[in-house]
């Protein structure tokens, strides 16, 4: 009898395995060189779940402050700045992929809980001054818009690739990393859900880092900023030096 309930026992344990999967999550293009012939990336997130769960892909970068102009009429026609809007807490990137929509997956309480969602962003940040909760869904809405056409925010569903495995799924998803993206490092967060809740969650993170010329001119300006000056002027002179030598070539300017 012992022996049938310790076959029992390896048994669950085997099929458990099966059934549940433990979530995994990597980015194929971790390590990303800034030089002088970067323009952007391709960075592909991979990994294994639960083939129950739907899931939530977060990219950001770490939180932080950020000012902006705000722009207003004066004398009821003339568009001056009229002051500046401060953002507490915001990252300044932040890529959302899901496997439906963000709602069909979480509940609310979930998604402010984990910052997952414009919505949840939206509660997140702070942003002074400002003189009530409608005036503020506006600047964080026009924030959204400038991030968007500036390609470090994004917000999508349906999009991340699902395989069917006997242990579990495979899922990818494949997006352009942005050339307006600062160096730094930045977080991938994979969430796996049911039933409105998070069940588990796997992180990794990708790294964006100046290289070459373009790290060491970063180094001077930061070290020596009278050297990468007289170097800036210099290289200024030399491109006009060289516009000139053209001109007078074709015959100069008439």
């Amino acid at each position: 009898m012992k022996n049938f309930r310790f076959l029992i026992l390896i048994l669950f344990l085997l099929f458990a395995d099966k059934a549940f999967a433990e979530l995994t999550v990597d980015a194929n293009h971790s390590h990303i060189k800034i030089d002088f012939f970067y323009h952007g990336s391709i960075v592909t997130i991979s990994g294994q779940s639960d083939q129950n769960a739907d899931l939530i892909i977060k990219v950001s970068s770490p939180e932080g402050h950020q000012g902006f102009k705000k722009k207003g009429k004066a004398a009821g026609f003339l568009w001056m700045n009229k002051g500046e809007l401060n953002f507490e807490h915001a990252p300044n990137l932040y890529f959302l992929h899901s496997t439906k929509r963000l709602e069909e997956i979480l509940s609310p309480e979930e998604a402010d809980a984990n910052t997952i969602g414009y919505s949840a962003l939206g509660n997140h940040i702070k942003i002074t001054p400002v003189s009530d909760e409608n005036e503020k869904t506006k600047w964080f809405e026009e924030f959204v818009k400038f991030k968007e056409s500036s390609r470090l925010y994004a917000n999508s569903s349906g999009n991340i690739s699902l395989t069917q495995k006997n242990s579990g799924q495979d899922f990818s998803i494949k997006f352009d990393w942005p050339y307006e993206a600062p160096h730094g490092d930045y977080i991938v967060t994979v969430y796996a859900a049911q039933n409105g809740r998070i069940i588990e969650q796997a992180e990794t993170n990708v790294s964006v880092e100046q290289a070459g010329l373009v790290k060491a001119l970063a180094d001077m300006a930061r070290d020596n900023g009278a050297l990468y000056g007289l170097i800036s002027i210099a290289i200024a002179l030399g491109a006009g030096f060289g516009v000139g030598l053209v001109f007078r070539k074709g015959g100069g300017a008439h």
